[in-house]
């Protein structure tokens, strides 16, 4: 796959690496019926203490300063990760930046208003727009967007998760990848897992894996944001669009996007039992963390599938660690 024609920045140091989880495995034992779990560290970074959101934004501002944006416009919620990392990319990129987060999450505390992403947001200069939970976000930035186009300036309008096409190129980009790593380890593994926000990691990594001519089935999500459904309609969209951007003649059906919503909980940010174990389970056999809204849910569906029996014995599963560690910090009395 090339991606050169694409303008692209460097927010990466090139392949995150894949480890095995050997203390995990050793703890739990039978538990996991011989599957071998590994996971690759796309949480680390060299900018805004890293994430999976610097592979989407490598394009999305790639493109912005080919078209010599001098401000991005992001949308989330109020602890979004992807905000965060958009903040941290500008100040990077010299660009001006400012947030519209909306208040998803039913939460005052000082912890969640005022801890973990929003301190950092604010740390790397954004300017920032509070709105309600029922507030239309993006139709708030691109109001903004053309305010600041009539003062002259030159804006760029990043949605949500950076989940566009154009952003869903960086993980297409890292289906290949993961494909040359496992090569490289003598594995062939059969599933790649991943949390599903915005839908636009397991589009990347599905259209990645179609245009390697690969199973896009390979990779799996649990769905921590929308319902199971709409989030499996949404990443085949997504997948499709990335595609066809790609121009890649392929096409996907329904049945190779796995998304799974049994461990979403009540609903987005809202901690569960399953996401407090896998959380301290990896913090304590690892020294890793996972996020409370994001990964800490997906791996949890993940050691519930194996220990259910879903993979074969011997089986080798890759976990994307997709980062959000600040989040810790906000949801510090659910833990």
């Amino acid at each position: 796959m090339d991606f050169s024609r694409f303008p692209r920045v460097a927010l990466t140091d090139g392949p995150t690496p894949i480890r095995s989880l050997d203390r995990l495995s050793t703890h739990l034992g039978s538990e996991l019926n011989g599957v071998r779990l590994f996971v690759k560290r796309d949480d680390v970074g060299p900018v805004g203490l890293g994430g999976n959101k610097l592979r989407k934004l490598e394009f999305l501002l790639g493109q912005a300063l080919a078209e010599r944006a001098d401000t991005v416009i992001t949308v989330g919620a109020l602890q979004s990760n992807h905000a965060r990392l958009t903040a941290a990319s500008a100040a990077r990129m010299g660009l001006a930046c400012e947030l519209f987060l909306t208040r998803s999450v039913k939460r005052e505390d000082a912890d969640y208003t005022g801890n973990g992403n929003r301190l950092l947001q604010d740390l790397f200069g954004a300017r920032v727009h509070l709105l309600s939970a029922e507030a239309d976000s993006l139709k708030e930035a691109e109001a903004r967007a053309e305010e600041l186009r009539g003062q002259g300036r030159r804006v760029s309008v990043v949605p949500s998760g950076g989940s566009s096409p154009l952003g869903c190129l960086g993980y297409a980009a890292c289906a290949a990848e993961i494909l040359d790593q496992a090569a490289h380890l003598g594995l062939a593994f059969a599933r790649i897992v991943v949390p599903n926000g915005s839908s636009g990691t397991h589009a990347g990594l599905a259209a990645g894996l179609a245009a390697a001519d690969r199973d896009p089935g390979l990779a799996q999500s649990y769905t921590v944001l929308a319902p199971e459904a709409e989030a499996r309609a949404a990443t085949l969209a997504r997948a499709r669009d990335t595609l066809a951007l790609m121009g890649a003649d392929l096409a996907l059906s329904d049945d190779t996007i796995r998304v799974d919503g049994a461990h979403r909980g009540p609903g987005y940010g809202i901690p569960t039992e399953g996401m407090r174990e896998a959380v301290r389970l990896m913090a304590r056999t690892e020294g890793l963390l996972l996020d409370p809204v994001y990964s800490g849910k997906a791996f949890a569906g993940l050691l519930h599938d194996v220990r259910a029996g879903a993979y074969a014995p011997g089986a080798a599963v890759l976990f994307v660690m997709t980062g959000g560690v600040p989040g810790l910090f906000a949801y510090r009395a659910e833990l």
